[in-house]
């Protein structure tokens, strides 16, 4: 094997937020340098002042528009002669047209070469990708969609209720259950322009909706010499709306036969389509325990954290590595085999988000007044938005930080992300962490038992009680009383007189001294200075001395005398 490597010198990263971040940080440690790109929106985001470099996208496109805008980032790339591209996940992660820019204006894309993503990234290809490895899959469409009276037929071949999916999207978005004919032209509609607006195309496909099913994902690594590895798997079952809230590592949730045949499985399809760098195969598991392959996400995800953490593997440095054209096996990267891959201890991830579990987890704004985090043994921390000052605007992802946790046992994780989630502190605006809590205090999570639509047929993990900020409301009501509500004419506290300044009078400083002086007789001058000072603090201490004496003797006086 002929090992081609070209160190990266610097990177863009295509993306905002926490992932920049994240993607910023790892640069760092392998010395590359970083290159931040920013909306209009984010001129102050925090994300921007990590990197190396930060420059502005096109200020006419709006807040989404801007970061999908793929003349301008490579205009910017080539300015600023960049190596490679990351573009984190989101926006134009699973992009072919992205990835074939980068290719032609002599770019690395750092993600999957841009024929595995076409098959990959697109889930009807990755679908009859599947079939061709004999993966099991879930029955419906195979191809576009593009009016309902189709999505409607098809429906009724394979019977309500159905998943309206967007081909070439994730994290939930546009993605619809549909109970029956009747509520299918209203989703239809929705799912089209929710997918056109995030994903840039509006393709959608429907697959037959499952009951409670678990979702369970896998961690794909691949280099350029056909070298290919698992990270072991994740379970994603707890979802709000198709996104994701809590994911945990490894999925002990289902059964050892179940996990091999998904991570045999997983590893197949990577092979069979020629994949590199890191993916995930995503997998629904049915009360049976029977595996269906749902699609591939041809990036990094939200939850790598969990996998790096019970791996000890970091995902985002051998994405670069790969991309510089290390194998898997060699030094640098050091994952000679299969075998090789330990899985230790359980993580656990919970998304801490702006969003308000009471109203429906409408996402909130405001400008945050306190920002303290939790800590700790076990924990690690992964934000890019949440900080005392920071102002969260209505235009991106409402994810504040990620609360990672670790330990040898399930439960022990569980009370190490409590603890810190308690220890959290965020005032100005809503977030979902006292939610948080209920679901990791639930015994239905404790037993691994979760399933895709659990919190919304949970009820009690609504009953909410949310702490008292005692302390910022008590200077508030302070502040307001004494500046608003005091009553009567406000008092009269000086009269104050402005100096009068003679303009006319030439000023004498100690520059003047010093030329006046030269150096010489400019440090003498200091010099005297100084000894008439230390004379007079010696002065000083004998009076202080003497007064110190008169004391203790009066003192012993008055002792002897009683």
């Amino acid at each position: 094997m002929i090992m081609e490597v070209k160190k990266f010198k610097k990177v863009l990263v295509a993306n905002r937020g926490e992932i920049a971040i994240r993607v910023f940080r790892a640069l760092s440690e392998l010395g590359i340098g970083s290159v931040a790109v920013y909306s209009k929106e984010d001129r102050y985001a925090l994300f921007r002042t990590k990197a190396d470099e930060a420059y502005p996208l096109n200020p006419d496109k709006g807040p989404v528009d801007a970061y999908l805008d793929i003349p301008t980032i490579i205009r910017i790339a080539k300015e600023k002669k960049v190596d490679a591209i990351h573009p984190g996940y989101g926006f134009l992660s699973e992009n072919p047209e992205f990835a074939e820019a980068c290719r032609k204006n002599d770019i690395v894309f750092i993600g999957p070469n841009v024929e595995a993503m076409n098959i990959m990234g697109d889930k009807i290809s990755a679908k009859r990708a599947a079939e061709e490895s004999k993966v099991p899959i879930i029955d419906g469409s195979d191809f576009i969609i593009h009016d309902v009276d189709t999505a409607m037929k098809i429906a009724d071949e394979i019977g309500y209720p159905v998943m309206l999916k967007a081909s070439n999207g994730g994290g939930g978005r546009g993605m619809r259950i549909v109970q029956s004919q009747e509520e299918m032209e209203e989703a239809f509609e929705k799912s089209r322009n929710e997918s056109k607006r995030v994903f840039g195309e509006a393709k959608l496909f429907i697959e037959k909706y499952l009951i409670h099913p678990k979702h369970i994902e896998v961690q794909i690594l691949g280099d350029n010499y056909g070298n290919i590895v698992h990270l072991y798997d994740r379970d994603c079952s707890l979802q709000r709306r198709n996104q994701k809230v809590i994911e945990f590592a490894p999925a002990w949730s289902i059964s050892e036969e179940t996990r091999k045949k998904i991570l045999d499985s997983a590893k197949r399809l990577a092979r069979r389509v020629g994949y590199t760098n890191a993916g995930t195969m995503e997998f629904l598991v049915d009360e049976e325990e029977h595996p269906y392959f749902i699609e591939m996400n041809p990036r990094i995800q939200v939850e790598h954290t969990v996998t790096e953490m019970v791996t000890g593997i970091d995902i985002v440095i051998c994405q670069i590595l790969i991309a510089e054209g290390y194998p898997l096996n060699s030094p640098t990267i050091h994952i000679y085999s299969q075998n090789e891959i330990k899985c230790t201890g359980y993580a656990l991830q919970a998304r801490v988000t702006t969003e308000d579990p009471a109203n429906h987890f409408l996402p909130d704004t405001g400008k945050i007044d306190l920002y303290r985090s939790g800590s700790g043994g076990g924990i690690r921390l992964d934000g890019g938005t949440a900080y005392t000052g920071a102002v969260i605007t209505p235009h991106y992802d409402s994810l504040l930080v990620k609360v990672i946790s670790h330990d040898r046992t399930f439960e022990n994780a569980i009370h190490k992300s409590v603890r810190a989630l308690k220890e959290l502190r965020i005032h100005g605006v809503k977030t979902n962490i006292t939610f948080l809590i209920n679901v990791l205090n639930h015994e239905t999570f404790h037993k691994g038992k979760c399933f895709t639509t659990f919190i919304e047929e949970t009820p009690e993990l609504f009953e909410l009680h949310y702490k008292l900020d005692r302390t910022t409301k008590i200077l508030e009501f302070l502040a307001n009383k004494m500046v608003n509500v005091n009553p009567g004419p406000k008092p009269f506290l000086e009269n104050r007189k402005v100096p009068v300044i003679d303009t006319e009078r030439k000023l004498f400083g100690t520059r003047d001294e010093f030329l006046k002086l030269f150096y010489t007789k400019y440090k003498e001058s200091i010099d005297r200075n100084i000894a008439k000072q230390e004379a007079k603090k010696a002065d000083l201490d004998s009076r202080f001395d003497s007064m110190l004496q008169r004391l203790k003797t009066y003192n012993d006086k008055i002792n002897h005398d009683h």
